[in-house]
């Protein structure tokens, strides 16, 4: 099993909910975070002129855990869904799963997903 963590922008995460969902990939969490990459956040020119830097952006962390087989289509949907072709469309990190325990029967493994 491998955990798949996106972080992608947040006007993409109904398409891409929408895009795994339709591939038979329902369960995932998410959560609003903030950070930054390369680009290392952005500038604004406010009232005035005067310039500032943004530097950590809002951004969706998407996680999802899948079986091994499944894991380069999990990538593949949602590089597709996720992508603008911008700075700044995101990363995505894969992570070994070693256990997984559902809490309401105490199946373990892949069954548990």
């Amino acid at each position: 099993m491998n955990k798949v963590e996106a972080i992608i922008r947040p006007e993409r995460l109904s398409m891409v909910v929408a895009a795994l969902a339709e591939e038979g990939f329902h369960g995932l969490n998410t959560a609003q975070v903030t950070g930054r990459g390369e680009q290392r956040g952005i500038a604004h020119v406010g009232r005035a002129g005067q310039s500032y830097v943004v530097d950590m952006l809002p951004k969706i962390k998407l996680e999802i855990v899948v079986k091994d087989q499944d894991t380069t289509r999990v990538i593949d949907i949602i590089v597709a869904a996720a992508r603008t072709g911008q700075v700044g469309d995101g990363k995505i990190f894969v992570l070994p799963v070693s256990s997984a325990i559902r809490v309401r029967t105490g199946e373990t493994g892949e069954i548990a997903l």
